[in-house]
């Protein structure tokens, strides 16, 4: 076997390898909330024309087609495949799931905003409304002392029932980007 040839063949390997690296990611992320796969794209090396098309052979006759060899694959690039994963019930009303299109904006450590679309919220310790990781949901919403109860509406409207309180009050609108 050429040393072309070799090289061809390992171009196929580190492909392959690097589609199951990205198929392992995937099923070990299966239960993570919110997750999203990576799907890999390939694309094949520039092909090298060995004979062309119209070239007279040994029997004196024409080529119909070219005869050509490939140089190979690679990555191309990956994509998120941003399909709506199953919905899970759960107790706490601070769980949220998105249907359709749209993401939970969060105020990163540096000051930006990233986005997320795993709606596992919790109160923090000083009120504010955040992921598990500890990024504040934007728009920051306050939850006050004494709640005992929490609703947010299919429009991302947040009301709380206080102890006390005969109606629910409305503390902050959840908005997608």
């Amino acid at each position: 076997m050429s040393t072309y040839a070799m090289h061809v063949a390992k171009t196929g390997l580190n492909s392959q390898q690097t589609k199951m690296q990205i198929i392992a990611n995937n099923l070990a992320n299966v239960n993570t909330t919110g997750f999203k796969s990576d799907r890999a794209n390939f694309e094949t090396l520039l092909y090298q024309i060995i004979r062309p098309a119209g070239e007279q052979t040994s029997d004196d006759t024409n080529l119909a087609s070219s005869f050509s060899i490939g140089a190979g694959s690679r990555l191309l690039n990956t994509s998120k495949q941003h399909t709506q994963g199953s919905v899970i019930q759960t107790d706490n009303a601070l769980d949220l799931a998105i249907e359709g299109s749209g993401f939970f904006q969060v105020l990163m450590p540096d000051g930006r905003i990233g986005y997320t679309r795993n709606g596992t919220f919790a109160r923090s310790a000083e009120g504010a409304l955040t992921t598990q990781s500890g990024y504040v949901v934007q728009p920051e919403i306050q939850i006050p002392e004494g709640v005992t109860q929490i609703n947010i509406s299919q429009t991302g409207a947040v009301t709380v029932q206080v102890a006390g309180a005969v109606e629910a009050d409305e503390i902050g609108q959840l908005t997608l980007a």
